[in-house]
């Protein structure tokens, strides 16, 4: 970011003072959002860098809208500099505006001071302006203390909002861990893109809503910083919807064929959950290969349009090795092929047919729950690749599996870990949690936003699986070799989850269940591309 911000001005010649102003221009727009200003009082907190010096600007532009703004610089104008010197020293140099009170405040008994005797309030409003992205180490001293009285605020019955500047004060840009104790905004005001702890929990859990800032910065300048790390948004996934929609010539063959092999005796509702998200998902055909003493019951399950096919099993119901010969006659028909819900990984026979399927595929395939436990810790001669690519869906316990540790602080970096294990593999993983990540072989990992804690819940994951599997047949059944598994699977995480928020919106998120993920997809789909989903 500071890269981007050097650049806007040598390049594009907006003055770096200029940046700050827009910054400033953003959060009192948002903070005018939030509250009435006029005749009320805010709360500015101001550290002595660029984060204080927007802070600054910031409190000149409330008062002009008619607050009485009280600001407090934590340390000496003299001891500023640049462009944030210059915005304090607007601030310090209109004694007769009475409408700001500026404090400076270098210690912590200075600070006890003026919290006990000089500050006015009660306030509808604060605002966290102390540290911004270069913060790399814990609050200390009086820092630690402004935290302390953010803190208080928020247990107040009549708190006022919090608005943090660029990111709350105490978290590491760069870092979704947090590094030392830091202040719980309302709202965040980010300035030209997301920085990781934006976005990334627990760190995010911080930002409150989140709100990214245009302030000058060319977008060019964005993609040349060539960052790794990505926001899905629904652009992508209304761009994947166009380039598949059905056309009037299209059929069942056109929307692809999913082979799902899944459950086992006594788990048949995960091969079912899976196999109508893949069929509700536009899948035009929709097949599920199951041990021959589950078929019964998991035709008895699914929508009637799904066909079932019945697999050689071992003596304890679960898929066996002799199957292999049936799945792969099963899977010249397929488009892609889904493995592991329900499946079972106790069984040798089982662990090592899902390990055949996956290294003699003929089609893309995806990997969930027990397909995953089947090939923990990951062989090391098994990849992926372009043409038959592997995409795999663990939640952090599977994961952990997969890389073959039981040490969680490994998944304190979930993107590191993820496009490690990716780039090793050539696999595309899709880790599962708040926040879920699509990470690609090339070290690109792409941060997903939809969602809610509703998903938490029994069969989202085989749910997900035939969403991602029923997008994939589609890709590959209408684009043929022009498909992009890649782009298929961001969609179809941020339609799945799209799907989620609005059951969320309709039911709660308490009493959510796995088929009302499954049954709201129409609806996202219908938001995000109306026009393609009429005759």
């Amino acid at each position: 970011m500071r890269e981007i911000d050097r650049m806007t001005t040598e390049r594009c010649g907006i003055p770096s003072l200029v940046l700050m102003e827009n910054a400033a221009a953003a959060t009192a727009q948002a903070v005018t959002a939030g509250v009435v200003v006029a005749g009320n009082s805010i709360l500015v907190l101001c550290g002595p860098g660029n984060n204080g010096g927007d802070g600054a600007a910031t409190a000149r532009l409330l008062a002009q809208a008619g607050a009485k703004v009280d600001v407090v610089l934590f340390g000496k104008i003299e001891s500023t500099k640049g462009d944030a010197q210059k915005n304090f020293k607007k601030i310090q140099s209109s004694p007769g505006d009475t409408s700001i009170r500026f404090f400076e405040c270098a210690s912590t008994d200075e600070w006890s001071g003026l919290e006990r005797d000089g500050l006015s309030g009660p306030y509808v409003m604060v605002v966290d302006a102390l540290f911004g992205t270069g913060l790399t180490r814990p609050l200390e001293g009086v820092f630690s203390e402004a935290v302390e009285y953010f803190r208080r605020l928020r247990d107040a019955d009549d708190r006022p909002a919090i608005i943090s500047i660029d990111i709350p004060s105490g978290l590491s840009a760069d870092s979704a861990q947090p590094i030392g104790e830091c202040v719980e905004a309302d709202v965040t005001v980010t300035m030209t893109a997301p920085k990781l702890a934006n976005v990334l929990p627990p760190a995010a859990n911080y930002n409150g809503k989140l709100i990214v800032a245009d302030i000058g910065s060319p977008n060019e300048l964005i993609r040349e910083a060539k960052s790794q790390l990505f926001m899905s948004d629904e652009a992508a996934a209304r761009r994947w919807l166009i380039l598949t929609r059905y056309l009037p010539d299209s059929y069942k063959n056109t929307h692809g064929h999913v082979l799902v092999i899944a459950g086992s005796r006594g788990f048949t509702g995960a091969a079912a959950l899976c196999g109508n998200a893949a069929m509700r998902s536009g899948a035009g055909l929709v097949t599920i290969g199951t041990p021959v003493s589950a078929q019964p019951l998991v035709a008895a399950q699914v929508m009637p349009e799904i066909m079932t096919a019945a697999l050689a099993e071992t003596d304890r119901g679960a898929v066996s090795d002799e199957a292999l010969g049936h799945v792969s006659k099963l899977a010249e028909s397929a488009n892609v092929i889904a493995i592991g819900p329900g499946l079972s990984s106790a069984d040798q026979r089982t662990r090592s047919f899902v390990r055949s399927v996956v290294a003699q595929r003929s089609t893309p395939v995806v990997v969930d729950a027990d397909g995953l436990n089947c090939l923990a810790p990951w062989p090391e001669d098994l990849r992926g690749s372009a043409d038959l690519p592997v995409v795999l869906t663990p939640h952090p316990g599977e994961m952990l599996r997969l890389i073959g540790t039981d040490d969680k602080t490994v998944l304190d970096d979930r993107v590191s870990a993820a496009r490690e294990f990716s780039v090793a593999h050539e696999v595309i993983v899709v880790l599962k949690g708040m926040r879920p990540l699509v990470a690609a072989p090339d070290g690109r990992v792409f941060v997903n936003p939809t969602g809610n804690a509703g998903l938490g819940t029994a069969g989202a994951g085989d749910t997900l699986t035939g969403v991602i599997a029923g997008f994939l047949a589609q890709a590959y059944g209408t684009l043929k070799n022009e498909a992009n598994a890649l782009e298929t699977v961001i969609a179809a995480l941020y339609i799945s989850g799209l799907a989620g928020d609005l059951a969320a919106q309709e039911i709660g998120m308490r009493t959510m269940v796995a088929s009302d993920i499954r049954e709201h997809l129409s609806a996202a789909i219908c938001i995000l591309d109306p026009e393609g989903e009429l005759p």
